[in-house]
This record gives structure tokens, sequence and C-alpha cells, in this order.
């Protein structure tokens, strides 16, 4: 597809950032989406020598010269700190502590009955650690891996107000 001028470009796979580099060299504005860990070793720095005049991929065909600037952000984890606990975690003692903080403060699959979750937690005892793990991370709602915009005022996901400040920026949303 031809791009114009004024096309704001979207990659949700941003991975090493090419699209994203592309884009900048082009002079467009870009949107890269990245769920991987690597977003800071990786795109960002591949951005950032992009800024600094780095002449791969299409430098030379639009005399690249270097400059610009780009913003990236890390949306508010929820369920997702549920599963890095659940992750680490090195026992069963653990990830039972996690199994009750869940209860109380994560969104649970709507199919989750709670009652024969807990009538069935010797089976769940008897399961190897691995198991244990998968099987919380199965409980966990996964669309609710983040705050929601609709929940950024929400007390209960203890936003910050920098936090609360940034995404109205983001979304050009009034105070």
């Amino acid at each position: 597809m031809l791009q114009k001028k004024n096309d704001i470009i979207l990659d949700y796979h941003l991975g090493s950032g090419t699209t994203a580099s592309t884009a900048h060299k082009m002079n467009r504005q870009y949107i890269g989406i990245e769920q991987m860990d690597y977003i800071e070793t990786v795109a960002v720095e591949r951005l950032k020598k992009v800024i600094d005049s780095e002449q791969g991929g299409i430098s030379k065909s639009v005399n690249w010269q270097g400059g610009g600037s780009f913003i990236y952000l890390e949306l508010k984890k929820y369920n997702q700190t549920f599963i890095e606990k659940i992750e680490k975690a090195k026992d069963e003692e653990t990830l039972l502590h996690i199994w009750e903080e869940m209860k109380a403060r994560s969104f649970l699959n709507y199919n989750v009955d709670i009652q024969r979750q807990e009538q069935c937690i010797e089976d769940f005892k008897a399961l190897s650690l691995k198991e244990q793990k998968h099987h919380l991370c199965e409980l966990l709602d996964k669309n609710q891996l983040y705050v929601n915009l609709s929940s950024l005022n929400d007390q209960n996901f203890e936003c910050t107000p920098e936090e609360r400040k940034v995404t109205q920026e983001f979304y050009q949303l009034k105070n």
C-alpha cells in the first residue's frame, strides 16, 4: 500500500522496530505495539540510532540525516502482575498465597467457580509446580492483563497521578 505524507503507520508487532524505523525516516507518524520484554533493548535502541542518523535500510533513498523523536509507554499492568508473580514463585506455598490474592483482587475468567476451586484444592496440591502455575494462569481473564482506560480513576487499580496524566494526554482527554 502506498503511504502518504500524513498517514499514521501502525505496527502491532513492533519486534525489532523495522517498520517504525522506516516510518521515522519517511517522516511519518507511527505507533508500534509490543508485548515482549525486549522493547527497551531492541526497538528503543534501534530508534535512538535512527535519530542519531543511522544509515541502514532506506536511509540513502530518502537522504536520511537523522533527527526527530519518539515516545514509548508501558501500559499499567493488572492481571499481568499476577502472571509475573506466578512465574516467579518457587513453591506451592507461594502459589497458594497468590491464589488468595487472586480471589480478592484479580479478574478471573467468567467461568471460574471459586467455590469449586476451593473444593478441589487438594487436587491442585497434587499437581507439579509447573502444572500449578499453568492452572493459576488459566484462571485469569487475559483480557484484563492491563488497566483499561475506563478504569483509570478506579481506586482499586491504584493508578498514580502521573499514570493518569500520561494516559489522559495520550488519549488527548481533558482533565
